[in-house]
């Protein structure tokens, strides 16, 4: 595509570039870089051709100046509506049109680039709307004097925490909370592997994903995929949890509902409360779930 654009440009100016001079590209009145036209040059054709590797990793250091994430609306610890926030990014097709007709024009040239509004995905109208009508809730409980394991299931449930799950979407446990890392905070901790304890970095993590089954499963989703430990665990009841591994299991649902479903989660002490809220409007069939025990056996309360 970029060879027979700058063909059709480069025919159409029929003209030599001065390839000394510059390309001052600009954002918001401020200087992103300043480039050459002598770099662009697709040797040895001389200057009527744009090397086009060199001006996609140009619009890649642009688009990394000017990227701008979108946030969500979230709640915070208080129950308050958080307003969402815009992101932004480079609109790359404009920029490079742009950088095309400036490359084969005359004199020092200054692009103030094209952005493209990022939306978030959650805004304030949507939660308002969904964080009215409590449809499901399941708590379970750990040992708080485990430091490694609390951590791990205090950050996993901040990952789940405030996220929208919407009509006909299937949620992916291992894609929301994202690969548990040392980077990221989590610790070694105990683990079960075929069928015995190990020890390895966010062990604890699956009494999360097993609280959180329990929830939704009570809210009547549809289960799609869920795997139990290869030995009993004692945070739920017998088949009621919910195994996960980065590089294995996953626990996935899909919200079957005609609304959204919002996921608050929630550690408090040594008890884990993750709660299914929704819109005034839902219609859901409850299932009747064994809650879970309230006191952990002395010989695996670190698991």
């Amino acid at each position: 595509m970029y060879f027979f654009l700058s063909i059709f440009l480069s025919l159409q100016f029929m003209q030599p570039v001065n390839l000394s001079e510059k390309i001052l590209i600009t954002h918001e009145g401020e200087e992103i870089k300043t480039v050459n036209r002598s770099d662009f040059q697709l040797h040895p054709i001389a200057n009527y051709l744009i090397d086009k590797q060199k001006l996609i990793e140009l619009t890649e250091y642009v688009n990394s100046k000017v990227y701008k994430a979108p946030i969500d609306a979230y709640l915070n610890e208080q129950n308050q509506l958080i307003s969402e926030e815009k992101g932004s990014k480079l609109n790359q097709e404009k920029f490079k049109m742009k950088f095309y007709q400036s490359f084969f024009s005359n004199g020092s040239v200054t692009i103030n680039i094209p952005i493209q509004t990022l939306y978030p995905r959650v805004d304030s109208e949507l939660l308002s709307s969904i964080k009215t009508k409590q449809i499901s809730y399941y708590i379970t409980y750990f040992n708080s004097r485990n430091k490694q394991r609390s951590q791990n299931i205090q950050l996993a449930s901040e990952a789940i925490n405030n996220h929208v799950v919407f009509p006909g979407e299937i949620f992916s446990f291992n894609s929301v909370v994202g690969n548990r890392t040392v980077e990221k905070g989590y610790l070694p901790a105990p683990i079960i592997v075929k069928g015995e304890l190990s020890e390895g970095v966010g062990g604890g993590i699956c009494q999360v994903s097993s609280t959180l089954f329990n929830a939704v499963d009570r809210a009547g989703v549809k289960i799609i995929e869920r795997y139990s430990h290869s030995r009993q665990v004692p945070y739920v009841p017998p088949n009621r949890d919910a195994t996960v591994s980065w590089y294995g299991p996953d626990f996935t649902f899909k919200n079957q509902h005609n609304q959204p479903l919002l996921i608050r989660s929630k550690v408090i002490g040594g008890r884990l409360v993750i709660t299914i809220f929704s819109s005034d409007v839902i219609e859901t069939t409850k299932k009747n779930i064994p809650s879970a025990p309230q006191k952990l056996p002395k010989e695996v309360v670190d698991m």
